[in-house]
């Protein structure tokens, strides 16, 4: 994709400075294309795919290479009809005779044995509207490993001057798989660990060198400095995707069926706030020529090299895919609310604001759940009615029948998170000491390190008794019932606030991500190990937390930064 956006970048060049402009202004006003001059189409879709002789290559019902056309222009992006760049009718041609006696290709169109043929009239500006089908590939009966073959897509048409493309296929190439990873026993936040990192090549041909990921959530770093490794930090934006990642170049052979090992030890550290954070490493063939570029934009490592070393008899059912873990899971939060007291006469409109807090040591990750938020009610004092509620706040009865509000709060969430709600009250009867309640769902939630400020109060006109002025601490009461109110509204534009005002640095406290607009009650899923739904617990996990392996793949995962 890249090389052939380059070549038409080429030759809109060669067009000349008015040609551009005129070709440019076509796309974005949608007009057909002038005839003075062809219109250059780039044929678009993965260039290389390499075949796996130990697994299903993927989805079997998905192809591996998707068709389209790349036409200059900006995309239309408005409602109504897609105004076409092009029109006149054009013709494609597959031609995947390359392969024959390496992969079996499904071709879209009217594919004739390893040959198809597929016609348009209308080309529209960008690649959106330009599909042309996709290519879906599979081992042979007589697939062997290192065959290789091709597959040759042009095109023709008048007016029209097709880049072409062409896909190369290779069976049973290097495929390398990562030493499976165990939680390391009593791990607790703030130590180090040294997780036995290894590879094995179960492809057919020698793998000409390998690059190692290793992958660390906010709450993870890799204290090392070599040589042939290079890092990045994001520790800016959504908390969601702060990470570490460092890659590692190894340029000597890995043979087919070998398995390797580090020569000396990879350390990571957690953080003091730590707490199921995610940790991945993996290798992967190095490209001819990538050793150079790998660093490029990252910091370099000054210290020796890391290198590899062949380990001896190998099983293959200790490797895997992807190895990732989970940790620590040790760590605990403590998470807070606190209550307000306020006095007025009858018709006056007084302001209480509820305190929502982490009083740390952990932050509230919530990486696998991307991002579910926490919830808690509130409940008005007897004789008040609420005139404004905080932003991220919703009408629902509690107990069943008690009209209040559910409030949410984004995750991650910081392990110093401050952040207040204000709801604005009517006094429409005095009566003296009257208490809303104001609480966490009733929930077995064995990170939480103190239950007993989960529930605070409320407090109107109160007489002055001690533990009377809104301070936090349980009463024994009911827990908080099933809602019959709406489900959870969104939780913002992505920034995570959390609060209801935004008046708190909610930047500083919690992160967005896809979960903030999640359903449901107070939610703590994944890897935090508890799962609730309409603020009533429904599942908890127990109190030893499982190392999670997880065996899908992950976007980024292999060489590029996860953004």
């Amino acid at each position: 994709m890249t090389q052939q956006a380059r070549r038409l970048r080429a030759r809109l060049a060669a067009l000349g400075a008015v040609g551009a402009t005129a070709l440019a202004a076509a796309g974005v006003q949608g007009a057909a294309h002038a005839a003075d001059a062809p219109l250059p189409v780039v044929i678009t879709g993965e260039d290389r795919v390499d075949l796996s002789l130990h697994s299903d290559n993927g989805d079997p019902t998905e192809p591996q290479v998707d068709l389209r056309l790349d036409v200059p222009g900006e995309e239309f992006e408005g409602d109504g009809e897609v105004p076409a760049v092009h029109r006149g009718e054009y013709t494609i041609r597959i031609d995947a005779r390359g392969l024959e006696g390496v992969a079996k290709a499904d071709l879209p169109c009217d594919a004739d044995g390893l040959v198809a043929v597929c016609t348009g009239s209308d080309l529209y500006a960008g690649t959106t509207y330009n599909r042309i089908g996709g290519i879906r590939l599979d081992l042979a009966d007589d697939s062997e490993a290192g065959d290789t073959g091709s597959i040759v897509v042009t095109g023709e048409g008048e007016g029209l001057e097709f880049t072409p493309l062409t896909v190369d296929v290779r069976v049973g190439g290097p495929e390398l798989l990562n030493r499976a990873l165990s939680l390391p026993k009593d791990l607790k936040a703030g130590e180090t660990f040294e997780p036995p990192l290894g590879v094995m090549n179960v492809g057919g041909v020698p793998s000409e060198g390998a690059v190692l990921r290793l992958y660390g959530s906010r709450g993870l770093s890799f204290p090392d400095d070599f040589g042939n490794c290079s890092s990045t930090v994001v520790d800016t934006g959504p908390l969601l995707r702060q990470h570490t990642e460092v890659l590692c170049a190894f340029p000597g052979t890995l043979e087919a069926g070998a398995a390797y090992t580090l020569a000396g030890p990879v350390r990571v550290k957690t953080a003091d706030f730590a707490l199921h954070d995610i940790f991945s490493s993996s290798f992967r063939p190095l490209e001819p020529g990538e050793e150079k570029t790998l660093h490029e934009g990252r910091r370099q490592g000054s210290g020796p090299d890391l290198t590899l070393e062949r380990a001896g008899d190998a099983d293959p059912a200790q490797y895997t895919r992807y190895a990732e873990l989970d940790l620590p899971t040790t760590n605990t939060y403590d998470l807070e609310l606190t209550g307000a007291s306020a006095s007025g006469a009858a018709g006056d409109t007084v302001t209480a604001e509820i305190g929502f807090a982490n009083n740390g040591p952990a932050w509230i990750s919530a990486l696998r759940s991307g991002g579910e938020p926490f919830s808690f009610t509130v409940v008005a004092p007897e004789g008040a009615t609420v005139t404004s509620a905080p932003e991220k706040c919703r009408t629902v009865t509690v107990d069943g029948s008690v009209p209040g509000y559910r409030c949410w709060v984004a995750t991650p969430l910081l392990e110093d998170a401050r952040l207040t709600f204000p709801f604005e009250l009517r006094v429409d009867e005095v009566v003296e000491g009257a208490r809303g309640r104001v609480a966490m769902p009733d929930w077995d939630n064995p990170f939480d390190s103190d239950p007993s400020n989960d529930v605070a109060w409320i407090v109107l006109n109160a007489p002055g008794e001690p533990g009377d002025d809104g301070t936090g601490g349980s009463d024994g009461g009911p827990s908080d019932g099933p809602s019959d109110g709406p489900s959870a509204p969104g939780t913002g534009d992505g920034d995570g606030s959390g609060d209801g005002t935004g008046t708190d640095d909610a930047d500083s406290a919690s992160g967005g991500g896809a979960g903030d607009d999640a359903d449901g009650g107070l939610a703590l899923t994944g890897a935090q190990g508890v799962g609730l739904l309409g603020g009533a617990a429904v599942l908890a996990l127990g109190l030893g937390a499982a190392v999670v392996v997880y065996q899908r793949r992950r976007a980024g995962r292999d060489g590029e930064a996860t953004a």
